[in-house]
């Protein structure tokens, strides 16, 4: 590279003889194209899901974020103990709303989707295997977390 610099001194007119005419449009090439790439990565479709999730305590919140950040092409997840409704940004390319459920379904909560017409069930085995403080099912432990 030095020695480039000192060839160029030799000429008084060092743009005309050593500057190749494309390198303004590789520049701008390079650009564009890095610009792009950003873009692409950054740009991808995300679907937004809401619907309610059963659930006590501050332990079903974080077993129900967990289960969720854990799968891959989740972006967020966020579970509201007052309201009980779970919020969920994922990438349909990478993981399905089918199995977001099964997710949260294996971690021990039931779900009612949002046409509150169909609700998931929690398999029994697991259910049983969560704290005890956490059984929403049971009418003591509910009127407890009030």
């Amino acid at each position: 590279y030095c020695c480039i610099f000192k060839y160029i001194n030799r000429y008084t007119n060092r743009n005309r003889y050593f500057v190749p005419k494309s390198f303004p449009v590789m520049k701008y090439f390079f650009l564009t194209l890095s610009l792009f790439l950003t873009v692409n990565a950054f740009g991808q479709k995300k679907i937004e899901l809401k619907f309610f999730t059963a659930g006590v305590c501050n332990m079903c919140e974080a077993r129900i974020e967990t289960a969720l950040l854990d799968l891959n092409g989740v972006w967020t997840a966020e579970w509201n103990v007052k309201t009980h409704e779970t919020f969920v940004v994922y990438r349909p390319k990478r993981i399905s709303e089918e199995q977001i459920h099964q997710a949260i379904s294996n971690a021990g909560h039931d779900q009612i989707c949002s046409c509150e017409k169909e609700k998931i069930l929690a398999p029994d085995k697991i259910y049983e295997n969560i704290h005890n403080c956490c059984k929403y099912r049971d009418p003591n432990v509910i009127e407890a977390h009030k």
